[in-house]
Parts: structure tokens; sequence; C-alpha cells
């Protein structure tokens, strides 16, 4: 697939949450981060001009062909991630 078209594509994903529903995603971006991958991913929501929908960031681990998405565990490793995104959208808006 060419990377016009993988970019235009939306791409979906189903996780879990916290109470063990299952949540559609979108998936919004994804970066490299010291070593690792990690994903945004936006609710979808019944509401389409819900704007409050907070971005869950996820660590994403591939094995061979097989890739999946990985709760953040450690609280500095959040913030870490959290940080240089923010950052990546701070370079954008200049």
């Amino acid at each position: 697939m060419s990377d016009e078209i993988q970019e235009t594509e939306q791409q979906y994903v189903e996780i879990f949450g916290d109470d063990g529903q299952i949540i559609k995603c979108e998936i919004y971006d994804i970066v490299d981060f010291e070593e690792k991958t990690y994903a945004m991913l936006l609710p979808i929501t019944e509401d389409k001009n819900d704007e409050d929908s907070e971005v869950i960031v996820m660590e994403y681990v591939e094995e061979g062909d097989d890739g999946y998405f990985k709760n953040i565990e450690s609280d500095t490793e959040f913030k870490k991630v959290c940080a240089y995104i923010e950052s990546l959208d701070d370079e954008e808006g200049e």
C-alpha cells in the first residue's frame, strides 16, 4: 500500500476500558519515543460533535506480524510520553 493511500485511510481499533467495556477508537497518530512506539487513540462516540473526548495514549508493541496496544504502567513513563507528544504539538503550532 502506498504511503499516500495509507495516510488518507482511517484506521480503527477496539480496546478494553477500565470497566471492561469495549471502546472503539480511531488511530489518531503513532510516534516513536525512547525506543518504543506509542499510539494516540481517539474514542469514537455517538455524538460526532463531542469535543470532550480525551486522547488515549497507549504503547504499541509488535511481535512478528502481529501488533497490540498495551497500557503504560509507569506514571513516570506516561508523563514523559505525554510531555513529548505535547512538545510535538507545540512545534507544529509554530
